[in-house]
């Protein structure tokens, strides 16, 4: 699946990739629209419409990742109500071997992640997932999220890496199309980011949903 002998540089996605998506889903679709419906006195259906195309509108841009802006948009305290479900935040299988496994081969290993500052620093609480790679990079220290060349961009001068030496290991298929377009060489997917959604068919990359697959080759 990877010519390890080719590669590096680590390039890691956090949610979806290393923690269970099932945090951020249950959070957006469900937790979220009950208090916004609470809050704002409305019926529960016609509010998750509502916040569902609101949320879809800001896809792929650095404000639908940004718990500034939703907590100004909703008039409601988001890091503050991801707390209520952080008992949900956990690792995918496997992915605490996989990264043991990276960082005993001697491989410069970073997380890359779109997440807001506030809910990194949430997910490093229960997890401690920072202690397992050499750096964590938030695209908001950007100003870009990584569905953008200029995140990349931005990444080259603050880590400087060899795109042709380089993995990027990412559930989101839109960040694996631009990593390619800046000429990152190794990109992997993952079927499954949300362990309680069935998995996906994915044709455009390699793709897994066992870590113990790429670590073997490691």
């Amino acid at each position: 699946m990877l010519d390890w002998q080719a590669i590096d540089t680590v390039l890691l996605d956090m949610d979806g990739t290393l923690l269970d998506l099932h945090f951020d889903s249950h959070f957006w679709l469900e937790l979220l629209p009950e208090r916004y419906a609470q809050h704002h006195g409305l019926e529960l259906e016609p509010a998750r419409a509502w916040l569902h195309e609101r949320l879809r509108q800001e896809q792929g841009a650095l404000s639908w990742y940004c718990l500034d802006f939703w907590t100004e948009q909703l008039n409601l305290p988001i890091a503050l109500l991801k707390r209520e479900i952080m008992d949900r935040i956990g690792f995918r299988p496997g992915a605490k071997a996989f990264l043991h496994a990276l960082r005993a081969s001697g491989r410069r290993t970073l997380i890359a992640t779109n997440a807001h500052r506030d809910s990194l620093a949430l997910k490093v609480e229960v997890t401690a997932i920072d202690t397992h790679v050499d750096l964590v990079i938030c695209s908001h220290d950007f100003g870009y999220p990584k569905e953008e060349q200029a995140f990349w961009q931005a990444l080259q001068e603050v880590e400087p890496f060899d795109p042709a030496r380089t993995l990027l290991v990412d559930d989101s298929l839109a960040v694996l199309a631009s990593a390619r377009r800046y000429g990152i060489a190794h990109l992997l997917s993952i079927t499954q980011p949300d362990s309680t959604q069935p998995e996906r068919q994915i044709d455009e990359y390699p793709a897994t949903n066992d870590f113990s697959e790429v670590i073997a080759a490691l």
